[in-house]
Parts: C-alpha cells; structure tokens; sequence
C-alpha cells in the first residue's frame, strides 16, 4: 500500500513548463504540418501543465460547534478539502458526516476514540479502523480508503490488514496550541509548497478563520486546493 510521510514531489519552473510546450509546438509546425499544430496549442494545457496543487485536510471531526461554518466558507470558496473523521464523533453527528460527503469533500479515517494505534494490539487497532469506517458508510455509502492515523503513529502490516493507505502531511501550523488566526495561517503560508498537504482542525473559531486566510492567500498565489487523492494520484 502506498504511503505518505512528508512527501515532495518534483516540479519545474512555470516557464520551463511553457517554453517546453512552445518548443513542441514549432516542432510539429516544422514537420510538415504548415503551422496547424502549432494552432492548435492550447493556452488552457499550459495553466493546466503550471498549476499548483496543494491539499488541505481537517482532523478530529465532525465539530458540532465549527465543522459547518467552515463547510459554508469551503463552498464560498469552490474549495474540495480533506476531513479525517473520528468514529466516536461521527456517530454523534451524522447530518454533519452527510453534509461534509454532499459538499464533494474526502472522507477518511481518523480511528475511532483517537488513540495511538501503534501502541495497541493489531486486532484492537483494526477495530478502531472498521468500527469507524462502518460508521461512515452507514451515511455515506462509501468506505473510507485514506487513514491519518492519530499523532502520526501507525504500523506498517496494518496497510494489509486493513486494506487503508495512510496519509500524513507536509505543513503542521499545531493550529491545536494557540487561538491565534493570524499565526497559524502564517506559519502555513511562510512554508507550503506545491502537492504539499496542510494539516488542520476543525475544532475551533481560529482554525477555520485561519483556514480561509490560507486559501484566500495561496489562491492570490495560484494555488489550486485539491483533496489528498489528487495529489497522491499525481
């Protein structure tokens, strides 16, 4: 099973990018097809070929308190974000569950009571995985396939056991340990980088304030905001 631990994926410069294009597309025109190659060049594949991606993804939920504000300003947005669940929360709070799945954001795994998986039993640990995957598909009619496991603690054999792939992050703002909007979104916004994915919580008011600075602002920066599939698939 594919894992993510801080991954970095390779990119070029926006204009290496695009004189590349360029460069094929006088080449075809060279080749004897009198300038209709180059015609029919797309300006569209070269935004498409230079886009940026990064992921954002919410651990702990579904918050009673905070989860659906920050759906609304997602939406506003036209932003597709990641939500890693907790099993105990989501069968207090399935309208939310069914609003986060009907938003067309990624549902995955966060265990079941949030506990550190690598210290349990295998069995116990693969209870806390189905216990909370079942509580997701009785709403959603899908099972969940992505795994953020509690702290970042998760043994290998369990990739096979329970058939999930675990996904961690690139840019930990620790958004859990201040109130402050403006910090967290800065720290997020001073180190992100291209396919990065950005580790929140939808848990209080500063982290949905600072989430939407940090859209707001990468956006301004061209970023696109995709879900964490996207960018493992990349």
């Amino acid at each position: 099973m594919r894992e993510v631990h801080n991954k970095k994926i390779h990119s070029y410069p926006k204009d290496v990018l695009i004189a590349a294009v360029i460069f094929a597309a006088a080449v075809c025109q060279w080749d004897g097809n009198h300038g209709k190659a180059a015609e029919t060049v797309s300006f569209a594949a070269l935004e498409d070929i230079a886009e940026k991606k990064v992921a954002i993804t919410f651990d702990d939920g579904p918050n009673p308190d905070y989860t659906e504000e920050l759906l609304t300003g997602l939406k506003e947005r036209g932003v597709n974000a990641t939500f890693f669940l907790l099993g105990k929360e989501v069968e207090k709070y399935p309208e939310i569950v069914k609003d986060i799945s009907d938003g067309g954001h990624l549902i995955g795994t966060h265990s079941y009571e949030h506990v550190n998986l690598s210290n349990l039993s295998d069995a116990a640990a693969i209870e806390q995985v189905d216990k909370t995957n079942a509580a997701i598909y009785d709403i959603t009619g899908k099972y969940p396939e992505y795994i953020r496991p509690p702290y970042g603690c998760w043994k290998c054999n369990l990739d096979y056991e329970t058939k999930m792939i675990e996904v961690l992050w690139d840019v930990d703002p620790k958004d859990w340990a201040t109130d402050n909007s403006g910090v967290i979104a800065k720290r997020v916004i001073d180190k992100v980088g291209e396919n990065d994915i950005i580790l929140l919580h939808d848990a209080s008011e500063s982290s949905v304030k600072a989430a939407f600075a940090i859209i707001d602002e990468l956006g301004k920066e061209g970023y696109t905001f995709v879900t964490v599939e996207e960018i493992l698939m990349e």
